[in-house]
């Protein structure tokens, strides 16, 4: 009665207004798992590709996903029908092995991650538990660290800000449910700072839900208006700051060079430019410093900052990269998003390889999320201790927080709150 019957895909909207794919997976007793996958914006090169319908201009603008759900429908339904539900491992490979790809070219990661998402979830219901109780098992407990996305930048906004995102994340509050109460009075009180320095068009915000204010172009004049906030929230040393530069996409590949307010920058000159903030602020995370090649610039920001140095587009989530990231000693964390990679079970695996040499790993939304709240039932079935998800606001990103604060409530008193120990949670 585990057995899967059908897949089936369908075309929906995310966020932005744009489609993306949402998947069901049925079986023979009648049970449905149901996943949407996000889409990014700010994307790595060497990301699992995303499949859509590029020739028809007049249709979304050629962003639409009909070919991925005839993928699904036609070529990824008859492959898994009547495989064990709960048998993951077995349902993602041989989606890897239909597909033949070392980027899921074939299928398109879409397809195979909405499906993959599916199927564990049908198997959560089949069995009637959470989906982070199904993938973590009795070991997940612990509830993350926000890193609330206050002011953005570069490909998130029209803003004059380079660097992409200016993040805080809520280390000093006791429970999860105190952290999203503090985030979200920080988020109000920078709105209303922002307003008054900047005039009413800073309330406008990007894709994420936070604010994009026009001028605003040093990043250490964006963290002084955050601690502000902070300060005036009442949550002085609760906070610590966090950076996501998004190095790849001012990065020039002909001169190799960072362009940077007008500039041109060194991977040195960069690093300088980090180095003082870090100095200066409170600054404790700063996600792709550099550009998505330099795993030699990597290493040296990791020696040089004794903090979180994060690799997205350096690792996409995939374990042959991270592999060579932890021999060099690039970075020392990971941006977890399953869509990166094209299954759970390589997501997971890729989680697992960083834990076991000492990595972190922080769970992330991308720009073009929907409600489906799956990212905050991983973020607890793997013990990660932190999650980006954009700004405390909007329904897409309060959908991930909101079942946070329900996985806090069931747990009840076996939750813990990573707080401080939000790199090493477990």
């Amino acid at each position: 009665m585990l057995k899967i019957k059908s897949v089936r895909g369908r075309e929906i909207l995310d966020c932005r207004g744009d489609p993306t794919l949402e998947v069901d997976v049925l079986t023979e007793d009648g049970i449905l798992g149901r996943a949407d996958v996000p889409a990014g914006r700010s994307r790595g090169k060497y990301e699992a590709f995303e499949l859509r319908d590029e020739t028809e201009k007049d249709r979304y603008r050629g962003l639409g996903v009909r070919k991925a759900v005839s993928v699904v429908n036609e070529k990824i339904s008859p492959a898994l029908k009547g495989i064990d539900v709960t048998s993951q491992r077995e349902i993602d490979r041989l989606m890897v092995e239909l597909d033949g790809t070392s980027n899921k070219s074939n299928l398109g990661g879409n397809s195979t991650v909405a499906t993959s998402l599916a199927a564990a979830r049908a198997a959560a219901n089949s069995l009637s538990i959470p989906l982070y109780r199904y993938i973590g098992g009795s070991n997940a407990s612990i509830l993350p660290v926000p890193m609330f996305l206050y002011i953005c930048g570069g490909k998130l906004a029209a803003t004059d800000l380079v660097f992409q995102e200016f993040n805080a994340m809520p280390i000093g509050a006791k429970t999860f449910s105190e952290a999203m109460r503090m985030g979200s009075e920080v988020y109000h009180v920078l709105g209303e700072l922002l307003a008054k320095k900047y005039g009413k068009y800073s309330l406008n915000t990007g894709d994420e839900g936070s604010f994009s204010p026009p001028g605003l172009k040093e990043p250490a004049e964006a963290y002084e208006i955050i601690l502000l906030a902070i300060d005036k929230a009442g949550y002085k040393n609760d906070f610590i700051l966090a950076m996501d530069a998004a190095a790849s996409h001012f990065y020039n590949m002909k001169t190799g060079k960072y362009e940077y307010l007008g500039k041109e920058l060194s991977r040195e000159q960069l690093l300088d430019i980090y180095e003082g903030l870090a100095k200066n602020y409170p600054l404790q995370s700063i996600e792709d410093p550099f550009n998505e090649d330099d795993f030699a610039g990597f290493v040296e920001i990791t020696r040089h900052l004794p903090i979180q140095i994060v690799g997205d587009d350096l690792f996409v989530t995939n374990v042959t990269r991270i592999a060579k990231g932890v021999e060099m000693g690039a970075a020392n964390c990971l941006l977890f998003k399953v869509n990166q990679v094209g299954t759970l079970t390589e997501a997971l695996e890729s989680a697992s390889y960083c834990f076991k040499h000492g990595y972190s790993v922080l769970v992330s939304e991308r720009s073009g999320q929907t409600e489906d709240s799956w990212l905050a039932d991983i973020t607890v079935a793997i013990n990660a201790g932190q999650i980006k998800n954009g700004a405390p606001a909007r329904s897409e990103r309060v959908a991930q927080f909101n079942q946070l604060l329900r996985i806090e409530e069931e747990l009840g008193a076996s939750a813990k709150y990573a707080g401080k120990n939000f790199r090493s949670a477990m």
